[in-house]
């Protein structure tokens, strides 16, 4: 009874078994046609063979047939179709949906930099009161106040006594009573010089009564800073009794790596988010870059002021900060997830008609909002995949369709240096242990725009200029760019305090 069963159980496995491997390579076959075509007419047997390759190293070309030199098996003829060595991966178009691949449209925009850093607030320096003693005199009484209050404009601190204002004002009283004009406005005068304030010679004249106590008050809203004043003492003139700082205004201090710090100017827009208001978002503009750069952290400082009419900011507190700046400069942008990058160039599927797909090698720009600037290799219109990529890419490497390498002219890099150079250069600290005319070889520490740790490399040098004033053992700070031979100093530069 078991046998039969037992019987059926193999048939029907076997043909499960059978049904998908013929259904995968049937798949692979319909993904992977790149029939050969004929250059001319003719029977496909007269089909033109550009090149040999194995598909294990495509990149490697060969220009007779034979056994592969990487592995134990013949090479692979790659044929000639109508566009020459254009050759293409097809895929039935019925699959294309079954293998998730989307594609997008290559299209033209501005550019639009945005920095993403951090920030911290601090006081207004331009928004500073400084209270002085105009004329010698004795500490009356103080008001119960302390560094670190918040003021209101025109709030008393002190009261101060100057016993010489009572003479002249007992002067300035009778000349009024006598009716002198000339000489009233004479002793006014002498009333202004010796310190006196407008507001308290107005009090004088109006009331008729001497007043020699001085009342000093903030002339502004603001963070108390110093209070140098206690009940009894003698001040002179001139002396500093108190400092206040303004809070109408805020300054948000800003530190930008030193290989972004290209794209921010004066007067650009920035956004505050802080911990203490989540959610709010506050406005401001960069209003100044100052001159010199952190050489420990290798970073700029920036200043941006922020408005603060109710005084919720108070210095001290952090923000994340979006420093942003659109230009007028038209660039073509794809989705980000299309570009494949293999850290020595950026490739990505273009979509040609009938379902075909090549891989194209691109020169790529800033990234800005999920999209990538495309400097060179692509044009406005056309269609690259911006999912299923990766698929097509390693299937048309084992068909041997390999990116031709873009053509880099010095004028399109010239145009274009402004927008790559805060994209290009990628920086870390290391230690010169060789050096000659053509590469260094450095035991450095990370690159972090790269995601490369720390590790002992040999550089390509830019030119040998770079070597100049160097020797083994000097610490140094290094910039590299990638390119087709890999990664490429730039700069070179000896850290401080060395011999």
């Amino acid at each position: 009874m078991s046998s039969p069963i037992w019987k059926v159980a193999v048939i029907v496995g076997c043909s499960i078994a059978l049904g998908g491997a013929g259904g995968y390579w049937l798949a692979r076959a319909r993904i992977g046609d790149v029939a050969p075509v004929a250059a001319g007419p003719g029977s496909p047997g007269e089909a033109k063979a550009l090149y040999w390759y194995d598909p294990m190293y495509p990149q490697q070309k060969f220009d007779q047939p034979g056994k592969s030199p990487f592995m134990d098996m013949p090479l692979v003829p790659r044929y000639a179709d109508g566009q020459g060595e254009s050759a293409a991966l097809r895929i039935d178009p019925g699959l294309t949906q079954n293998l998730g691949v989307r594609l997008a449209t290559v299209s033209r925009a501005g550019f639009a930099a945005s920095v993403e850093v951090t920030g911290r607030l601090a006081f207004n320096e331009r928004e500073v009161a400084v209270i002085q003693s105009r004329t010698a005199g004795f500490v009356e009484g103080v008001q119960a106040r302390a560094p670190g209050d918040v003021l209101e404009a025109n709030a008393a601190l002190a009261e101060i006594l100057v016993p010489e204002w009572a003479a002249a004002q007992e002067e300035f009283l009778a000349l009024k009573r006598s009716g002198d004009a000339g000489l009233l406005a004479a002793a006014r005068q002498r009333l202004r010089l010796s310190g006196m304030p407008p507001g308290l010679i107005a009090q004088v004249e109006r009331s008729g009564k001497v007043q020699p106590t001085l009342t000093l008050t903030s002339p502004i809203g603001g963070v108390l800073q110093e209070l140098n004043v206690r009940q009894g003492m003698t001040v002179a003139a001139g002396e500093t009794l108190a400092r206040v700082n303004g809070l109408g205004q805020v300054w948000l201090a800003v530190a930008v790596p030193e290989s972004q710090a290209g794209s921010i100017v004066a007067g650009q827009d920035a956004e505050a988010r802080l911990p203490a208001f989540p959610g709010e978002v506050f406005k401001g503009r960069v209003s100044a870059i100052l001159p010199e750069a952190n050489a420990d952290s290798r970073t700029l400082r920036v200043r941006v002021e922020l408005p603060n009419p109710q005084g919720r900011l108070r210095p001290g507190m952090t923000a994340e900060v979006s420093l942003r700046r659109s230009t007028r400069q038209s660039l073509l942008w794809v989705p980000s997830e299309a570009v494949i990058r293999t850290g020595r160039r950026a490739l990505v599927m273009l979509a040609e008609d009938a379902g075909r797909y090549r891989p194209v090698e691109v020169r790529t720009g800033p990234d800005s909002d999920g999209k990538t600037a495309i400097l060179q290799g692509l044009e406005e219109g056309q269609q690259v995949v911006s999912s299923g990529q990766f698929l097509l890419d390693s299937e048309a490497s084992l068909k041997g369709l390999v990116a031709a390498p873009l053509d880099r002219p010095a004028a399109t890099a010239a145009a274009h240096e402004t927008v790559l150079h805060e994209t290009a250069l990628h920086e870390a600290e290391g230690q010169i242990l060789a050096l000659d005319s053509q590469e260094v070889t450095l035991a450095h520490g990370p690159f972090k725009t790269l995601g490369m740790p720390g590790m002992t490399m040999t550089f390509l040098l830019a030119n040998p200029g770079l070597m100049q004033g160097l020797k083994v053992g000097d610490k140094v700070r290094v910039a590299v760019t990638t390119t087709d031979s890999g990664l490429q100093v730039e700069r070179l530069e000896k850290m401080e305090g060395q011999p």
